[in-house]
């Protein structure tokens, strides 16, 4: 056992667990808790704020369950220990002819982690939540039970575990159904976009055509360029459409040291949001590219989260529903501009109408918008509590893998099935994130 320092990906909060376990096998048992200890296991660590994180309690590192168990290139099925990453997974299936049936903007996932989170991608309008695409998993309780589920096979806990944030206990190994491709190139169109309205309108004409759709906005732009941005939208290029060579792996750059704290303010990420745009559109049309370079942009530099420096930053990540969303989207991100907060990202997508399996899992019909901001104290959480009104004002939710401060009233508005959710819950398995939005609502699982 060691105790070290564990954070988030947004470096906020920074909570301390009392004692860190590596697992190195499925078939291993959980280590003994002493009475009142939480248990969490937690992957590589991608979620932002405190879903991954257990201050004062036990933490499960599932990075040595990394084993394949079983791979069906016949019928394109995986299954795999828990603790394997979306990386590995792709390295396997990509020369085979197949590719994640859903996969979010990073590879550095492990499966559990995609499980617990019920993660989206750019094809959400079209395959639905990561959680539509698992066959099957292994769930370890506290007590020592283990239980295989299945949609059929105790399926109320296989749809708490789904979206469940690791709190039913730990997965050992998942099974996948993966999708199959021709080649490991994406046809890709790149459309520059003058106001956040035009984004809504090259979704609805993408959406048939096009397997994934996103887009990058300006938060920071104004007036008559208000949410301008860039309109993502590709597809698996076919046989004859693109090389029949696997494409070179690139290893990309690292950011070995935190960016001092003065280097990223309102006025330099401004004028990084407009340089970004300007690039962009020179590159704008039709594009032939590997298909990281379409799905995992930010895994070409690695550690950047370094850039935010040593305050850290937070991701807030809402969606609204359909009939609010194109009012709702355009006024908050009017709301940010007008705050001149720091804000590197912007990233829109709409969602479809396949309904993700978990209980608790975040993916529903409507447009989703996430925000990078750089932490600069009570400016920052002051506009946070004004977004938190709009979403809260329209029906919509916030995303709990993106979220380290919202309060306990939210996530029960963004979640209406949290409370049975709760019947579910292992009485020992708990997170920093758990505490802070059931605190004084109800006493489920660990406290």
């Amino acid at each position: 056992m060691r105790r070290d320092a564990y954070e988030s990906w947004g470096r906020y909060p920074r909570h301390r667990p009392a004692l860190v376990w590596r697992l190195w096998g499925s078939s291993e048992r959980l280590p003994p808790l002493r009475e009142g200890m939480t248990v969490l296991a937690r992957g590589y660590g991608r979620s932002y704020g405190d879903s991954c994180l257990n201050e004062g309690g036990l933490l499960l590192d599932t990075r040595g369950l990394n084993r394949v168990v079983a791979f069906e290139p016949e019928r394109g099925i995986l299954r795999c220990e828990a603790g394997v990453s979306l990386a590995q997974v792709l390295s396997l299936i990509v020369p085979h002819g197949y590719f994640l049936p859903v996969t979010p903007g990073t590879r550095w996932v492990s499966l559990g982690g995609a499980v617990a989170n019920d993660v989206h991608g750019k094809n959400h309008h079209r395959a639905g939540s990561f959680g539509c695409h698992v066959r099957a998993f292994e769930v370890v309780r506290s007590t020592g039970e283990r239980f295989v589920c299945t949609p059929t096979q105790h399926g109320e806990l296989f749809r708490a575990t789904i979206g469940g944030l690791g709190l039913t206990g730990l997965l050992t190994w998942v099974e996948l159904q993966l999708r199959p491709v021709e080649t490991a190139w994406m046809r890709v169109e790149i459309i520059p976009f003058e106001h956040v309205r035009d984004f809504f309108r090259l979704s609805q004409e993408s959406d048939e055509a096009w397997e994934y759709t996103v887009a990058w906005v300006d938060v920071t732009a104004r007036g008559r360029q208000l949410g301008r941005g860039i309109f993502w939208r590709g597809n698996h290029a076919r046989r004859g459409e693109a090389p029949a060579r696997l494409p070179s792996q690139s290893q990309g750059l690292s950011l070995p040291l935190e960016a001092p704290s003065w280097m990223l303010n309102p006025w330099s990420a401004r004028a990084l949001n407009a340089l970004y745009y300007r690039l962009q559109r020179w590159r704008s049309g039709p594009k032939l590219m590997p298909y990281e370079r379409f799905f995992y942009p930010l895994d070409g530099l690695r550690n950047w989260n370094r850039l935010y420096g040593r305050r850290g930053f937070l991701q807030y990540q809402c969606v609204f529903p359909p009939r609010e969303a194109e009012s709702a989207v355009e006024e908050m991100i009017g709301r940010v501009a007008a705050a001149r907060a720091t804000a590197l990202l912007g990233v829109l997508k709409r969602f479809g109408e396949i309904p993700s399996p978990g209980m608790l899992s975040f993916p529903r019909p409507g447009t989703t918008l996430a925000v990078d901001l750089a932490l600069e104290g009570k400016r920052t959480w002051h506009l946070l509590e004004e977004l938190d009104e709009l979403v809260r004002q329209t029906g919509g939710a916030l995303y709990p893998a993106k979220d380290a401060r919202m309060p306990p009233e939210m996530f029960a508005a963004s979640f209406p099935q949290w409370r049975a959710f709760c019947a579910y819950c292992d009485p020992a398995f708990s997170s920093s994130f758990w505490r802070r939005v059931t605190a004084g609502m109800l006493s489920c699982g660990a406290s």
